[in-house]
């Protein structure tokens, strides 16, 4: 089966791989011995106009009252689940005194 024009294909084919991947690593080792910051990948020496303190600014605007109408809204589901008052809040419980 050696001389097996497919097999002999196949055979090519997984050593043309394992030689990509045995190159991959060695570039990954080089990569991992060198020690230090390193850029994100895709803005490796990328430009960039924006400042967080755009970002920030932002958010202040945007999320500026989301604590009072989380506590609002919060409220509002419990005086709506709320059995009314002196009656308990599971049949099986009894009543507040």
């Amino acid at each position: 089966m050696a001389d097996d024009p497919l097999e002999k294909m196949h055979q090519r084919e997984r050593e043309q791989e394992r030689e990509r991947l045995r190159e991959l690593e060695a570039k990954d080792l080089d990569v991992e011995s060198q020690r230090g910051p390193r850029p994100l990948e895709g803005y490796a020496g990328g430009h960039t106009t924006w400042a967080s303190k755009q970002d920030d600014a932002a958010a202040a605007e945007v999320h500026a009252h989301d604590a009072e109408d989380s506590w609002t809204e919060s409220q509002q589901q419990v005086a709506r689940l709320s059995p009314p008052h002196g009656e308990p809040a599971r049949k099986d419980e009894e009543p507040s005194k």
